[in-house]
């Protein structure tokens, strides 16, 4: 009678050992999926499916943006001659460096906001246009972040060539 136990002892031995792992393995699969969830990251904001609806008008970016952040520019490096000679006008202070840097970071914004939605007049030139103005808006943020006086006197002429490459095909009167 005692080898016919033996078996049966071993395998409700064998099953029970068999279940005590399952269940330990259960618990430890969820405090594994606790803590990863408490580790993710915040619901990231899904671009595509966020709504962005452009107010402004072309005409309203051009005046109260590109304008005023390429008069900036343009105005923030030069020479000007008179009869004592010679006058070099640049940023000399941080603050004059970071204004001349906003007006830079204006018009690579602007150039992002002219290809948004219904502003995007075509797919070919116009967004070859406002991408020009954005590298050129990156080129004097550069020069500005450097301090190099010399680069934002650069920068002005691609800023320029990019304002004229768009207005020359698609300005629509003042």
């Amino acid at each position: 009678m005692e080898s016919q136990r033996q078996p049966t002892m071993t395998i409700t031995h064998w099953l029970f050992l068999l279940s005590v792992a399952l269940f330990l393995s259960g618990i430890g699969l969820v405090i594994a999926g606790a803590r990863n969830a408490r580790r993710a990251p915040a619901a990231a904001v899904d671009v595509a499916a966020a709504s962005v609806i452009p107010v402004a008008s072309v005409k309203q970016i051009m005046k109260g943006i590109t304008g005023p952040a390429a008069t900036v520019v343009f105005n923030a490096v030069g020479f000007t001659m008179t009869a004592k000679g010679t006058e070099e006008r640049a940023p000399r202070t941080d603050a004059e460096w970071e204004e001349v840097g906003n007006a830079a970071a204006a018009l690579i914004e602007s150039g992002n906001l002219m290809m948004l939605g219904a502003r995007a007049v075509d797919q070919g030139d116009w967004i070859k246009e406002s991408q020009a103005l954005i590298d050129a808006g990156k080129e004097a943020l550069k020069a500005t972040q450097e301090k190099n006086a010399d680069g934002v006197l650069a920068a002005g002429e691609p800023i320029n060539l990019s304002c004229d490459g768009c207005h020359h095909k698609y300005q629509r009167g003042s």
